[in-house]
C-alpha cells in the first residue's frame, strides 16, 4: 500500500476479570473500538497511549503490561478518505501501535464526558467481541492484536492472582 499513513497509538485496557475496555464512538450506535489517537512527535508509543486514554476516558489508573513495537497498518474506506480530504486531511489509513494496560482503578474513574467527547458509552467485554464488532477496515488489526495480547493478558492475570 502506497500512500500517507498516520502514526496512531491503540490502547488495550483490561480488568482483573480478563475483559477489555471498548468504547462506542459518539453518535454512532454500535461503533465499538479501543481508545486510540495520534502519536505526537515528542511522544513514545506508551506516552501517547496514556495521554489518549486519559483524554478519551479520564482513566489514569493503569499499569503497562506490554507494547508492540511494530505497527499494524489499515486502510480507510473511500468514504472516510473523501470526507477527510474535504477537511484537508490526506491520510489513506493508519499505522497503529498497540499497548496493553491493566486497569487498577474502579469504574467510577471512567468518564466519557471529557473536554472533547469522542465516546458516549463503554463496556467491558471479550477480545472476541472486540474483533467481531469493530468496523470491517480495522478488523484485521484487531484480530492480529487480540491473537498477540490475549495470551499475554491471561498469563499476566494468572501471575498476579
Amino acid at each position: 500500500m502506497e500512500g500517507q499513513y498516520r502514526r496512531c497509538a491503540g490502547v488495550v485496557v483490561f480488568n482483573r476479570d480478563g475483559q477489555v475496555l471498548l468504547c462506542n464512538r459518539k453518535g454512532l450506535k454500535g461503533a465499538w473500538q479501543f481508545p486510540q489517537g495520534g502519536i505526537e512527535n515528542s511522544e513514545t508509543i506508551e506516552q501517547a497511549c496514556v495521554r489518549e486514554l486519559f483524554e478519551e476516558t479520564s482513566i489514569k489508573s493503569v499499569c503497562l503490561v506490554c507494547s508492540e513495537k511494530e505497527s499494524i497498518r489499515y486502510e480507510f474506506t473511500n468514504e472516510i478518505k473523501n470526507n477527510f480530504r474535504k477537511k484537508g486531511i490526506f491520510n489513506d489509513g493508519q499505522d497503529i501501535f498497540f499497548s496493553m494496560f491493566l486497569f487498577i482503578g474502579d469504574d467510577s474513574e471512567i468518564n466519557l464526558n471529557t473536554q472533547e467527547p469522542e465516546f458516549d458509552e463503554y463496556m467491558w467485554t471479550s477480545f472476541e467481541f472486540a474483533v467481531e464488532n469493530i468496523v470491517k477496515f480495522k478488523q484485521n488489526a484487531y484480530k492480529t492484536i487480540a491473537n498477540k495480547f490475549e495470551p499475554i493478558m491471561k498469563q499476566y492475570l494468572k501471575s498476579i492472582s
